[in-house]
């Protein structure tokens, strides 16, 4: 595909996804038209970038469909005020949409994120690129006193776009938006033992 043809796709996924989806808000739609998707994903994926699905990235990663960024953008509500992690699942296409709108932005894979290990930095938003069954220790230390995530939650196998806060010590998620959302099996609870 041209650069002309990729153009046309943004402006079509902007049109016919983003916007039939409620995403409106205008720097939402800004953001998405000035990143380019396809620099994101492998080069035999480009043609697919704008489709409404997630791009496989390779061993197990996805990125997930533009409707998808388009609400957690719009419900992070990103401030030239905050400090914000991005959960990276293999892209780091979060991570450019959000840059030019926050103070400071620092990406950790989600494999450092789901592990044991503690971070020294806190901050205002964290966003989890992909659907998590629980959020690790080391995401919940990391989120400040009234800070804000957003990310996938799995619930019985169902993902949804959840958002929360960090109210005395402890994150709260309520989803929000019921979508497909590539599982980051690292969050997933320890299977246990029933009768």
């Amino acid at each position: 595909m041209t650069p002309s043809d990729m153009t046309k796709a943004r402006k079509a996924m902007i049109d016919s996804q983003l916007r039939t989806s409620g995403v409106n808000d205008a720097f939402v739609l800004s953001r998405m038209n000035a990143v380019p998707r396809e620099e994101f994903v492998p080069e035999k994926a480009r043609p697919l970038a704008y489709m409404d699905r997630a791009i496989p990235l390779g061993d197990g990663r996805f990125l997930p469909s533009p409707v998808v960024h388009g609400k957690m953008l719009a419900q992070a509500a990103p401030t030239s005020q905050d400090n914000v992690l991005v959960v990276e699942n293999g892209s780091a296409y979060l991570g450019a949409l959000l840059r030019p709108l926050v103070a400071n932005l620092d990406t950790l894979s989600a494999d450092d994120a789901a592990s044991k290990g503690s971070g020294r930095k806190s901050y205002s938003l964290i966003l989890v690129d992909g659907a998590v069954e629980q959020l690790s220790p080391r995401l919940e230390k990391a989120l400040e006193d009234n800070g804000r995530i957003v990310t996938g939650l799995v619930e019985r196998g169902v993902t949804r776009l959840a958002s929360g806060r960090k109210i005395a010590g402890k994150v709260a998620l309520q989803p929000f938006a019921e979508v497909g959302i590539p599982v980051l099996a690292m969050f997933d609870r320890p299977k246990e033992w029933s009768f």
